[in-house]
């Protein structure tokens, strides 16, 4: 029991050092039910910085992550801005239908995780916060395995419990993009 308490701690030490964006709450929803697969080296380049993107850094350790916590009628994340428009930091058009999407549409990019080799593509999804709710599109993959190249805009792999939205479910939600990551549910619709 002694030596699972040490690995629980080790496993929240490493996460808390690796994603200093997360707060606790987030950190203890990746532990024990999903942990990191692997690294990856960064390599920065030309990184669009709209709507708060976090760019790589040439030789620093990313970590990348396979799975996503168990998707209930409930499941706990975090919600992040992206932008899914030509030009902005979601990098290539969307991988669900190969188009640029306007900030204005409901439409989420879902970590590699609950993206599920694409079953969730073009699906609904419930997106519970501030007290109100948002039926959103499913049209990319916030990639949590690959990262730090010009289809990710030279962003690292994604967080495995990371909702990448558009601006347009932050203003349904009445949550201003400067939260950066707020604390939402979500289910599938």
């Amino acid at each position: 029991m002694q030596n699972s308490n040490s690995l629980i701690l080790l496993s929240s030490l490493l996460i808390s050092l690796s994603l200093p964006s997360l707060n606790r709450a987030a950190i203890r929803i990746l532990v024990g039910t999903c942990h990191s697969s692997g690294f990856l080296t960064g390599k920065a380049g030309f990184c669009t910085t709209q709507n708060y993107a976090d760019c790589c850094q040439t030789g620093q350790l990313y970590n990348q992550y396979r799975c996503s916590p168990p998707v209930t009628n409930t499941t706990n994340a975090l919600l992040d801005v992206g932008g899914f428009s030509q030009g902005s930091d979601g990098g290539a058009p969307a991988e669900c239908d190969g188009n640029y999407h306007e900030d204005t549409e409901l439409v989420v990019a879902l970590p590699t995780g609950w993206y599920d080799g694409g079953s969730r593509c073009l699906k609904k999804i419930i997106i519970n916060g501030n007290g109100k709710s948002v039926l959103a599109k499913v049209v990319d993959e916030c990639d949590s395995v690959n990262g730090c190249t010009a289809d990710q805009n030279y962003e690292p792999p994604c967080p495995p419990n990371v909702i990448n939205a558009s601006p347009g479910v932050w203003n349904a939600l009445g949550i201003p993009t400067s939260k950066m990551e707020v604390p939402i549910t979500w289910s599938d619709a």
